[in-house]
């Protein structure tokens, strides 16, 4: 019995060495790349901004949700939320006069984070586009060229990187990918849109949604907020286009108008001859009998 039980001592120590042995090994294959992202929005944002930031969760399995920020907190408080959430990443929706949606992209808490007006937006639901993806699988990131000319396009490149790209072997995705990100660059802005990898061998594509165009208004050096690396020059606030767009109705009315005076006074400078065939079908009625007899 003695030689039994130490040749069963020898065996389990045995096993345990051999585990220590693996565990480097297994440590590798575990998940390095701890990106969180928190998404979230302040009150007052409206059903479609709301809509978009529930379809960017959906997407991104690395993301974190929390409670709607108050209105009267500065737009710093979002860094010590991240901490408390633990997260690097963050994508804030801001919402002004109701209409209007800012999207704030930061890396926490040094650094660098951009502002982003929103354009164009359509949903998930709103689209109802044919596909459907795998929900936690990886996507693949694409680029347009022109993110590797200017400086400031390079840094978005890489935020975008960061932002959007599930970490390998995050505990929430799948091994797959069947989807594709694209970004692209027209007219001075950012074009977001989601396609679904439909067949491999051809890899032909068909979105799935959600799109949106991002209008960028600054970059800055510090996590929402510090010295402005990039402003963009080419950004009209929504109130001066939406100045500019009465204005423009307004001048239609005024180029009306005065096309009216100018008809006026051509007619009134032009000599009409008098025609002796105008008074051919004229009846006689009892006015012209009494002007006549009191010429």
């Amino acid at each position: 019995m003695a030689k039994s039980s130490k040749k069963y001592l020898k065996r389990e120590r045995d096993k345990v060495d051999d585990k220590q042995d693996d565990a480097p090994a297994a440590k590798i294959k575990k998940w390095t790349n701890k990106q969180r992202v928190l998404v979230f929005c302040q009150r007052g944002i409206d059903y479609r901004g709301r809509h978009l930031m529930l379809d960017l969760r959906s997407l991104l399995p690395h993301s974190r949700a929390d409670s709607k920020l108050d209105r009267k907190d500065e737009v710093n408080v979002v860094n010590e939320v991240c901490e408390m959430k633990n997260c690097n990443k963050c994508i804030f929706f801001q919402m002004r006069k109701k209409q209007d949606l800012y999207l704030w992209m930061s890396c926490i808490p040094h650094g660098p984070s951009a502002k982003f007006l929103v354009e164009n937006i359509h949903t998930m639901d709103e689209l109802k586009l044919t596909g459907n993806c795998l929900k936690g699988s990886r996507p693949i990131l694409a680029f347009d060229k022109a993110f590797d000319g200017a400086a400031h396009n390079r840094l978005l490149k890489e935020m975008f990187t960061q932002i959007f790209s599930t970490p390998n072997l995050h505990p929430k995705s799948k091994p797959f990918f069947d989807h594709v990100f694209s970004f692209s660059i027209v007219d001075n802005r950012i074009w977001f849109r989601n396609y679904q990898i439909v067949s491999q061998a051809d890899f032909s594509l068909t979105e799935i949604g959600p799109r949106f165009v991002l209008n960028p208004i600054r970059i800055f050096s510090g996590s929402f907020g510090g010295s402005t690396i990039y402003e963009n020059p080419h950004y009209v606030t929504p109130n001066e286009h939406r100045h500019r767009v009465k204005k423009m109705a307004a001048q239609k009315y005024v180029n009306r108008q005065k096309a009216y005076k100018k008809l006026d006074i051509r007619r009134s400078e032009m000599e009409i001859p008098v025609n002796e065939l105008d008074t051919i079908f004229h009846t006689v009625t009892e006015a012209d009998i009494l002007a006549a007899n009191n010429k």
